[in-house]
């Protein structure tokens, strides 16, 4: 990978599920790496891998409050923005945690960048929520106009938008990757889960928010964190100014696949499955994006795909989860 190879890297939610892999991936390579995170829901042991390669140190802080943290961007050229608040479900009774861990710390980490006249390059974690309920399936990054029906998708179409627009204004890079749903081991949200915790309290029954035909794209973590770097490198000799690529498995699975996996993986037979019915036309929760199905097309014609599709990534996200890897 060229020039990526003595990168300095900071990563914003580095002790999270997504972004410690990432950490691990960096450190792997060799590059010096400062890992920021708030730990509200990221673990410090979640880096006691890369931390042993002598090449990640981390630190404490939260981006929603600047108070001397933005001193640390002097030491990345490249920032990884992958802090935000991560249940895209408490939107619905909390609107207020997407605003401020996403959109207000998104703000700060931008002024901080501004103030220190650094020409950094910004890579987001987005979401494929900022789509919406897209009538084109699978949906292409040009697909608009976009109107979220979360609040964490809106949040994080604020961030995109607050990135292009200091990448156009203050010279910065920007690159916003919107992702499928994400899993795999360090995973502490999500159906995944959330079915693992209630099976481990009932092993009789399941209850199932929604209908059951509930169908998204999912991808491993190490497909994600595979696209990411991919992603970075082939975005920075372009100099462009900010783009977007959806990052997701090319298929979907629906709701109650994934609990007939879990079942599996768990060595439980007989059990019932309890479907909640939902709201809205059966959705899981208000704001929850019933059917969506990302197009990888733009990034695959780049030469990356991802390794594992929706089911493979569900099963193999399954038993890391439940083997603790």
């Amino acid at each position: 990978m060229g020039w990526f190879q003595r990168m300095r890297a900071i990563v914003t939610g580095g002790a999270g599920f997504i972004g410690s892999h990432l950490v691990d991936a960096l450190a792997a390579r060799g590059d010096n790496v400062v890992a920021i995170d708030n730990l509200s829901s990221g673990r410090v042991d979640n880096l006691k891998q890369a931390e042993r390669t002598g090449k990640v140190r981390f630190q404490k802080c939260d981006l929603t409050q600047p108070n001397g943290w933005e001193a640390l961007l002097t030491e990345g050229d490249v920032i990884f923005h992958f802090a935000a608040d991560p249940e895209v479900q408490i939107g619905e009774t909390n609107p207020g945690i997407h605003f401020k861990e996403n959109l207000v710390a998104t703000f700060n980490l931008l002024e901080a960048i501004r103030k220190t006249h650094g020409k950094k390059t910004i890579l987001f974690a987005s979401t494929s929520t900022v789509y919406g309920e897209a009538a084109q399936l699978p949906t292409m990054e040009e697909y608009g106009p976009l109107f979220p029906i979360s609040t964490y998708g809106a949040s994080k179409l604020g961030c995109e938008g607050l990135i292009s627009s200091y990448a156009y204004t203050f010279g910065l890079t920007g690159l916003a990757l919107r992702l499928g749903n994400v899993v795999g081991a360090r995973a502490q949200h999500g159906v995944i889960a959330d079915m693992i915790r209630k099976l481990k309290r009932d092993s009789n029954v399941l209850e199932i928010l929604g209908d059951g035909t509930q169908k998204k794209s999912y991808i491993h973590v190490s497909d994600c964190v595979q696209a990411t770097l991919f992603a970075i490198e082939k975005f920075i000799p372009t100099k462009s100014t900010f783009d977007a690529y959806n990052v997701s498995s090319p298929d979907q699975i629906d709701v109650k696949r994934i609990a007939e996996i879990v079942i599996e993986e768990m060595g439980l037979s007989d059990v019932g499955l309890k479907f909640t019915g939902g709201v809205d036309g059966g959705r899981g929760w208000l704001g929850d994006v019933k059917i969506m199905q990302l197009s990888i097309e733009k990034l695959k014609r780049l030469g990356w795909k991802a390794a594992l599709n929706s089911e493979e990534a569900v099963r193999r996200a399954t038993q890391e989860m439940l083997s603790g890897s």
